[in-house]
């Protein structure tokens, strides 16, 4: 696996004789009604638009209380150390260390009130919207971005559906991007970033190809050229089953490539991001930034899904860092959400690509004897955007403690079948047949779309 790091080349966007795309573009305007460049990138990412959704799933439990959900009012040992602040919309506080955020706050919608974290230190439920001991059909539940890949038609043939940014932790379970259950591999979220080199016609990820030879385009092309090469001299190509030949066909294709080469990015827009740092969180993911700008490149290329994995937020042990780690963590998260939900706005995909984020459960109120959180799935956090929802709005209440929602609690089902019926899957009244015959549902009978975003 792999994922972009190093030394940037700014080379982007030429064309053959070295103007910059954009300059073309704003020249090319007077032959086409004296449309501005604006009008004209706008008019692009029209055509090039689809329904899309961006899972960001933030490994080890994020603390509710100390981001989206803070309580002055309550006793010291319950309010932490971080005050509230106001945002770009009245009435709606947020943590005073996502100042990137409140700002731009009328463009995102706050669920306090998610109910049914399972408590598992697992990207399983974020993933497939089922808890870890629900009954399985025999195959397995898909996740997400299986059904979206195998409801919705490809975009492109060289970009897979359903792709993963999901980096192999530590703790395996927080790297998982969940399956493609009895919908197949075929629909198996295509990983295409890792820890170590490992490959399987199950999940086909990039291999054996180091940061030092990520760093320019060049390179990367003969990367994927001498992986292709090395299969053909080994017959492997003939061996290999129709799911796998697929995905060397995406490995090899200059789209995707292209799509994670942030070489060929406008440098500003990446700096907006923040700085990366690709070493990895103990046991969790790496605080890769500028995977959030991936992440809308490989939708702008294609994709249909993007799951990616985000640091670690499992604080509470002995080293007692939930509130160092905070300040450490939480800046650094908002300038890349805040980037990549501007960055949506700017392109006029707002209202075709959805985005959550969310963690596997929140924290405790009552602050430990070590400074810090301990487990607490009672309530829960999501942070949703885009998908043309009415944003600029918090949906939910917990108690003045955030013990427990105390109105409108949230299933993470529902939050899912809001992110289908945004992509236009209607998920309560689809059904396909396990591999016994049973037909299964996206969701369970009678669960619905949030009716305040819908």
């Amino acid at each position: 696996m792999f994922t972009i790091l190093g030394q940037r080349q700014h080379s982007f966007g030429q064309s053959c004789d070295g103007i910059p795309r954009r300059a073309f573009l704003s020249v090319g305007g007077f032959a086409l009604g004296g449309l501005t460049l604006p009008q004209m990138l706008r008019a692009e990412a029209a055509q090039r638009s689809h329904k899309a959704i961006i899972n960001i799933y933030l490994p080890g439990g994020p603390s509710h209380l100390d981001m989206w959900d803070l309580k002055p009012n309550a006793p010291g040992e319950i309010r932490g150390e971080f005050n509230p602040i106001s945002t770009n919309v009245p009435g709606i506080e947020i943590c005073e260390l996502f100042p990137c955020v409140a700002q731009i706050m009328d463009k995102l919608v706050i669920v306090r009130s998610l109910s049914d974290s399972d408590g598992r230190h697992d990207a399983y439920q974020c993933m497939t919207g089922r808890k870890f001991g629900d009954r399985r059909p025999p195959g397995g539940w898909p996740s997400a971005g299986a059904w979206v890949s195998k409801l919705l038609k490809p975009v492109a043939d060289s970009v897979p559906s359903n792709v993963a940014l999901m980096y192999h932790t530590g703790n395996r379970t927080w790297g998982e991007p969940g399956t493609g259950g009895f919908l197949g591999i075929g629909h198996s979220p295509f990983n295409v970033v890792g820890r170590e080199a490992r490959s399987s016609s199950e999940n086909m990820v990039l291999q054996g190809i180091t940061l030092e030879r990520m760093r320019d385009r060049v390179q990367l092309r003969k990367s994927f050229d001498a992986f292709k090469r090395s299969l053909d001299l080994q017959e492997n190509m003939e061996g290999m089953d129709v799911s796998t030949q697929q995905a060397m066909d995406i490995l090899t294709s200059s789209k995707l490539a292209d799509a994670l080469d942030l070489s060929q990015e406008d440098p500003r827009t990446v700096a907006r991001y923040g700085e990366s740092n690709e070493t990895f969180q103990r046991d969790g993911a790496p605080q890769m930034v500028e995977n959030f700008c991936i992440a809308r490149r490989l939708v702008e290329a294609g994709a249909r899904f993007v799951s990616l994995n985000y640091s670690r937020w499992d604080w509470h042990g002995g080293d007692g860092m939930n509130f160092p780690k905070s300040r450490e963590e939480f800046p650094k998260l908002d300038q890349a959400l805040a980037a990549l939900i501007t960055d949506l706005h700017e392109r006029d995909l707002d209202r075709d690509v959805s985005v959550v984020m969310w963690g596997e459960f929140g924290r405790t109120p009552k602050i430990n004897d070590r400074n810090s959180r301990d487990h607490w799935p009672a309530a829960n956090c999501a942070v949703m955007a885009g998908g043309g929802m009415p944003t600029g709005q918090v949906i939910g209440k917990t108690s003045s403690n955030g013990e427990r929602p105390i109105d409108r609690p949230v299933r993470f089902q529902e939050i899912f079948a809001t992110l289908y019926s945004n992509a236009g899957i209607d998920a309560g009244n689809i059904r396909v047949f396990d591999q016994s015959g049973v037909p299964q549902y996206l969701i369970d009978q009678g669960v619905e779309p949030l009716r305040e975003l819908t």
